[in-house]
Parts: C-alpha cells; structure tokens; sequence
C-alpha cells in the first residue's frame, strides 16, 4: 500500500474502534471514524451500557499501547478475588491467581471517554457522530451513512475498512451476504439487570472494595463491583422463564420476595433496588461467531463485530483489545501489506476467539453452580498447590485467561487436559484431608506430565 492510500475507515468508536483509531493514526494512517451514537464527552456516557469491565493483563497490554494507563489506573480498583455470599450472610474470600495478582474493576464509559479523547488529538484523525450507517457496498468499499440529525445519506471509501460496529454490526451483516461466510449467534435463556448498592452515608464501602462479590445460587447469581466512588455496580443474571425468574418479578411484593429469599443481606444496601428493577431494561446475553473475519484484504473485522461472548469470564473487553494489539502487531512486523496481516489475523484469531467464547460460557456454570461447592474449592487449593510447586510446569486455567497472553485456544486445550487430571486426583480416597503431603498426588501429577510431553513430540 503507497503512502498516498493509507487511508482506512474505522465503524464504531466503542472501546475497541476507539483503540484501533488511536493505533492507526499513530502508524501514519488518515482515520475516519462514524459513531451511530452521538459524541459522547458532550453529553455524558448514554445509550451504551454502563456496567462495569474488569481489566486484566490482556487489556492493560492494550492501555499501555494507547498511553493511557496512568489516568485508567486512577479510577480502577484492584479485586483481588471473589468474595462469595452465603444463603445464610457469612462471607468466603476466594482470591485470583497468586499473591499479589488482581482483576481491575474500569467504567466502560470512562475508558471510552479516554480513548476518544487521544483519537481526537491526532491531525489525521476525523471522528463523526450520529452517523448510522445503512448501506454497505463491499466490492467498492463504499459506505453509505445516514445522519441522525439532518437525515442526510453521505458516501465514503476508502482502501481499509474496519468494523468495530458491535454484535448487530451493519460490516459483518453485509459479509454475511457474501458466500462461504460462516455466521452463528445464540442467546442463553438468561437476561441481565443493571442495579446498584450505594456509597454508605460517609461516602465509604458498604462491602470490602477490593473484590467481585457474587451471590451463586445454582441457576442464577447477582455480582457487584466496586466504583471509585464507593458504590457497587451489581448485576443481576436470571433466567428468563421458570420458577425463579424475570417472568414471575413484575410487583414490589414480587420482586422483595425474590430478594428476601435468595439475597437478605444484599436488600439493607441496597435503597433503590425496586426504582432500579423497573428503570433499567432486561438485556439478552448473545454469542456470535463467524468466520473469515476479513473480505478482499480491505475489510476486517474486530471485537463484538467479530466474537461477542457472555461476560462470565471478564473477557469481552480483554479480548477485543488483544485483536488490536495483535493487528498492531502485524502492522509492526509486515508495514502496510494487508493482504499479509489479514492472512495471518484471520489464520489465528478466530479459533482463539471461538475459544474464550466455550470458555466464557464454561465459567458462567463456576460462577452460579460450583463456587460454593466443596470439590470445587478443593481443587482450587489443590491447583494453587500445584503451581506453587511446579511453576513452570502447571498453571491453572484462570490465570493462563486472565493473567497471560497464552492464545486462548491454547488455554481451552489445556484446561481440558486439566480436568482429567483433578477427575483422578480428586477420586483418591481421603483426598479431602490428606492433599498437601500425598505421593498418590504427586504420582498422578507426574504421570499426566509425561503423557503431555509425549503427546507433545507425536
């Protein structure tokens, strides 16, 4: 690509368009940016959800990238690991990876606001707002855009289009047209509601600051996350038909019922839970995979465009931010030649974005079903004990997620690798009391190693 076309076209400025923006502009590309949505650092954080993002080290390798880590890490909270709510109020803190290892809670609102901000500092960065866009000509790489404040329709082209517009995004809906284009989506019968647990009258915590509190209640959970400002943004994941439902919480009585019997503890703290139940929407949980992410070398898709995924694994941002440092990527090592970095983008990605998918589903069951069941927080300890162990040679799944850049496909793999090997160390008998000093342990744990190696070399 001459100098002369480093033109590219950028639909969204969401968290990832946003970031993408700012990575383009800074390898000397003129970037055009629509956003349906109107500029927000007008008018405040609207018409986009608002719940909370857990930062992890896939994300933050993205922020470093956009320069802004001092000014996110001033507003995000360290949690240090899962604080689990009993039926009965007693609490069981559960921390992530090892000592010293957290999950950032970020607004996703205030992150956008960032990453907007810096791409509007670039002289070859041009951002348009209200702009929907209703036509997509692929072959010509044409789009056309109606503005929703004039209604006018306006035509751009440009050599390099990229679709960051979402999970219903107008880019992929046009390739889905095309032939040989894969496309999936699937919904869980589950929704989720937005509510929120206050600052205390002092303006501090009404729980421990540091940690993602859940409520498991085997079909469902409520989660919250802290703010700088001391209050929590909860959510609320239900079914949406059955016995505990959204079908069946229509009335004050209905809905204080429910939050008596599954949530006591949660109820004194939380004033305005029936003002929040009924002004904020029910929203749907979706999966989306297709496949090939790019068409002709000159449109690409990333982020929710690509693979939206349920967010049971904090993974959603993260993994949208590791597209565009993995492009950048690219970019650094094979300049403008996008026949090339498509070829090999579209070669890795999608497999490992199929992965965090399986896996977010997987850990939405360990976050409802088994946090509070005994086996399961055996086998935490047990693989805590491991790594400790044996640090190079066993890392539990959770951390290879959330505290790695292992390819997700890769963490899939050998997380399925894992399970049978606590399916056998979890049947040896007294296990329960007798795991720290065990040579049966010990014995299993080095006879799954070699199989690994030996199927390594094969």
């Amino acid at each position: 690509m001459a100098t002369s076309d480093k033109k590219a076209i950028v639909v969204g400025a969401g968290l990832v368009g946003a970031l993408l923006t700012i990575l383009l502009a800074r390898r000397g590309y003129q970037v055009e940016v629509f956003e349906r949505r109107g500029d927000m650092r007008g008018v405040g954080f609207k018409g986009g959800r608002s719940i909370n993002l857990a930062m992890s080290t896939r994300g933050w390798k993205a922020i470093d990238k956009a320069g802004i880590r001092k000014k996110i890490e001033a507003n995000a909270i360290a949690m240090k690991g899962r604080m689990m709510h009993n039926l009965d109020g007693s609490l069981n803190f559960q921390p992530y990876g090892k000592t010293g290892q957290a999950i950032y809670s970020v607004s996703r609102g205030g992150l956008n606001l960032e990453l907007i901000e810096i791409a509007d500092t670039f002289d070859n960065v041009q951002l348009h707002f209200h702009q929907k866009c209703t036509q997509v000509a692929l072959d010509e790489g044409e789009l056309h855009f109606e503005d929703g404040k004039t209604g006018a329709t306006n035509v751009h082209d440009a050599p390099l289009i990229f679709g960051a517009d979402g999970a219903f995004s107008a880019i992929r809906s046009a390739m889905q047209r095309k032939s040989r284009f894969n496309y999936s989506q699937h919904y869980l019968d589950y929704g989720y509601k937005e509510l929120t647990i206050p600052a205390s009258a002092n303006g501090g915590f009404q729980m421990e600051q540091h940690a993602l509190h859940i409520w498991p209640r085997g079909k469902f959970m409520l989660i919250a996350l802290p703010n700088p400002d001391g209050s929590f943004t909860c959510t609320l994941f239900l079914p949406y038909e059955g016995e505990d439902s959204f079908e069946h919480l229509h009335t004050d009585t209905e809905i204080l019922a429910f939050f008596q019997k599954y949530f006591p503890d949660a109820i004194p703290m939380m004033p305005d839970l029936l003002e929040d139940f009924y002004q904020n929407p029910t929203a749907s949980l979706v999966t989306i995979r297709c496949n090939p992410w790019q068409y002709q070398h000159r449109v690409l898709l990333l982020g929710d465009a690509s693979h939206a995924i349920v967010p049971f694994y904090g993974q959603g941002m993260n993994s949208g931010f590791e597209d565009c440092t993995i492009l950048d990527g690219l970019m650094e090592q094979h300049g403008a030649d996008w026949p090339t970095i498509m070829d090999a983008f579209s070669e890795s990605r999608p497999k490992d974005a199929d992965a965090i998918a399986d896996l977010a589903l997987r850990n939405f069951v360990e976050m409802r079903d088994l946090v509070a069941d005994p086996q399961f927080l055996l086998r935490k300890k047990i693989a805590a004990h491991l790594h400790q162990q044996h640090p190079d040679a066993f890392l539990p799944l959770y951390s290879m997620v959330t505290f790695s850049h292992i390819p997700y496909s890769q963490a899939l793999a050998e997380g399925k690798a894992q399970d049978q090997l606590f399916e056998q160390i979890l049947a040896l008998e007294n296990i329960e009391t007798n795991w720290q000093h065990n040579p049966k342990l010990d014995s299993i744990f080095q006879h799954w190693l070699a199989s690994k190696k030996q199927l390594a070399t094969v």
